[in-house]
């Protein structure tokens, strides 16, 4: 039987179009991959350097009897050995995780495991080397991307919600809770949870993750008494794991929110520059439709013959 070359007059056709549109300059794509290297690396050598000391404290002095917080070790009532993180006066069994760990086929106490500390050895002097050296990479790049940023327009549009972004707030965080995600050229810009977080990771966190940085060093505070901004040189510390701990967490998040929207889109976007956003054609009922013709404003196509 023949397909009819008609359609009732209240069916609609929807069609999808993909378009090609350039979504990171140059410069923001260099800064993004160049700071994933330097924030591992910081990471890594600072939990090698916490390793040396795995307690923290509040104000000038180290408390040893009653930290804040311990990644330590202590034996069961059996006599094993478990490892365990000590929150106040509350004790957390973290045995294979923290405190106690399995390396080469051996049980070892150290509060984090060699896999995620640079060195891979307990060498607190290599890892400082480590952490000094791309904490000024990544200061340097920060430095060169928030220019640019400032000068070409990209922070402002980036970190800052335009005024319907605000009034849909509730909306979007809606959306993310559900993984729904924007599309059309409502994808083109960010949405308003990602300028709110870049902007509280921007504004607040990594400057709060420099100061506390240089509130730890005795040379730099012979110059400016950064620990009194913190009550202590101890309280910085503290300070500076806790954030460091919030920006672990907003990465994941953030890995996790690339992968279920689009991971091929967002890694090629982000490598290249160029973004490829959906957007949905949806014809008028009451039109005549035929096989193989597509309609557009005052223009008609059928099959074999050119446009």
């Amino acid at each position: 039987m023949a397909a009819s070359t008609t359609r009732r007059p209240d069916e609609r056709i929807e069609t999808i179009r993909r378009r090609w549109v350039f979504r990171h300059p140059a410069v923001i794509r260099a800064a993004h991959w160049i700071n994933l290297v330097c924030l591992a690396v910081l990471l890594m050598s600072g939990l090698q350097i916490f390793n040396a000391h795995p307690a923290l404290y509040w104000g000038s002095a180290s408390t040893f009897d009653a930290p804040l917080l311990a990644v330590t070790n202590d034996e069961t009532t059996e006599g094993a050995a478990r490892g365990i993180v000590r929150i106040g006066d509350h004790t957390v069994d973290t045995t294979g995780w923290l405190g106690l760990s399995t390396a080469q086929g051996q049980t070892t106490g150290r509060a984090f495991p060699a896999w995620i500390t640079l060195p891979a050895h307990q060498d607190l002097a290599t890892g400082r080397r480590w952490h000094f050296l791309f904490a000024w990479a990544f200061f340097i790049n920060g430095l060169i991307y928030l220019i640019y940023g400032i000068e070409s327009g990209q922070l402002r549009r980036r970190i800052v919600p335009q005024r319907d972004q605000i009034r849909h707030l509730g909306g979007s965080i809606r959306e993310h809770l559900t993984l729904t995600f924007p599309k059309g050229e409502e994808a083109r810009r960010y949405n308003t949870l990602q300028k709110l977080s870049y902007f509280v990771v921007i504004v607040l966190l990594l400057p709060m993750m420099l100061l506390t940085g240089l509130a730890m060093s005795p040379g730099f505070n012979a110059v400016l008494p950064l620990p009194a901004l913190f009550g202590g040189r101890q309280s910085a510390r503290t300070v500076h794991f806790i954030v460091t701990n919030l920006l672990v967490l907003f990465t994941l998040v953030h890995v996790a929110l690339v992968l279920v929207s689009g991971a091929w889109n967002n890694l090629r976007g982000m490598v290249t520059g160029w973004f490829v956003i959906e957007t949905t054609k949806t014809s008028d009922p009451g039109k005549t439709s035929y096989p193989g013709k597509t309609s557009y404003p005052g223009k008609t196509s059928y099959p074999g013959k050119g446009r």
